[in-house]
């Protein structure tokens, strides 16, 4: 049996122990500290948790960058429901996950070679908040600091794979996040100035971009 094939075996045990985790600790930074998380919600994210990390094992196999996406993944989940819920990316999941994604690529560049795939996510991650917050500091009400920082951390783990899936990730995010404006403008469930989310869209423009390059 293959290293990747017990890794996809694992995915499945895995994902039933830290979906409900990762559930909870989403109500918890929504700021529903006494709730508990539901039912819904907790299957919910315990498939699109099985989802990703199978995606990232077949992106990337047995070797230590596998990690990155995988605790990525994780991240994603939890920043997704909390931006949704209250248009916020909180720090306390975001950073860890600039600390975690760093060091496991720079494992996998010293175990095996992947230097300049290194290099390239560093330099992504850069761009992307450089430009993020120039935005952000042009528009505010269009780019929050935490879609500033959430876009670094895009960068880090996109630009690992290549400058052409950051670009391809940046791009479906926005375009996601402007239909989806536009649909509920259209069913006059917000209004044109009305604040939506854009971590959600951003990280699915994401989870899109690495699902085609795995295609690839």
């Amino acid at each position: 049996m293959s290293g990747r094939t017990v890794l996809l075996v694992a995915v499945l045990p895995l994902s039933l122990v830290l979906g409900p985790w990762l559930a909870r600790t989403a109500v918890r930074l929504i700021g529903a500290d006494r709730e508990r998380a539901s039912l819904p919600r907790v299957a919910l994210t315990t498939v699109l948790l099985a989802g990703l990390l199978a995606g990232a094992v077949l992106l990337t196999g047995l070797r230590p960058a596998t990690v990155a996406l995988a605790w990525a993944a994780g991240a994603a989940i939890v920043l997704g429901a909390v931006d949704l819920a209250v248009h916020r990316l909180p720090d306390r999941v975001t950073f860890p996950a600039y600390a975690v994604c760093s060091v496991a690529l720079a494992a996998d560049a010293v175990v095996l070679g992947s230097w300049h795939a290194l290099l390239r996510s560093l330099a992504a991650a850069a761009v992307g908040f450089a430009l993020a917050a120039l935005a952000a500091a042009v528009h505010p009400r269009g780019l929050g600091f935490g879609d500033v920082k959430l876009l670094a951390l895009l960068g880090l783990v996109l630009g690992w794979v290549g400058w052409e899936v950051v670009l391809a990730g940046v791009f479906l995010g926005l375009v996601i996040g402007a239909v989806v404006s536009l649909a509920l403008v259209a069913t006059r469930r917000a209004g044109w100035r009305t604040a939506v989310p854009l971590g959600p869209p951003l990280l699915v423009g994401a989870v899109l971009a690495l699902a085609v390059a795995g295609l690839g």
